[in-house]
């Protein structure tokens, strides 16, 4: 299983992603050892994350979100796949 997510941190920017292991990915990304999510600041939460039967399509999921440029945007495409 994987899952495709939204992080969201205390400046109000957003990250986009996908892993096998939500919880280990997160406490990475508190810890501070992603460039991708230092700059969206402390305090990240789960804004959205959605379970898929692969990483590929997981992934796939993840490349479409980003390609919408706009943090709502991707969240309503990440709901629309929430059973």
């Amino acid at each position: 299983m994987a899952w495709a997510c939204i992080l969201r941190g205390d400046s109000g920017q957003h990250c986009i992603g996908s892993t096998t292991e939500l919880e280990r990915r997160l406490r990475e990304h508190r810890r501070g050892h992603t460039h991708s999510t230092r700059r969206i600041g402390d305090n990240l939460a789960v804004v959205a994350a959605v379970e898929m039967d692969s990483l590929d399509e997981a992934r796939g999921l993840e490349r479409e979100m980003k390609h919408k440029k706009n943090p709502r945007l991707a969240l309503a495409l990440l709901q629309s796949r929430l059973p």
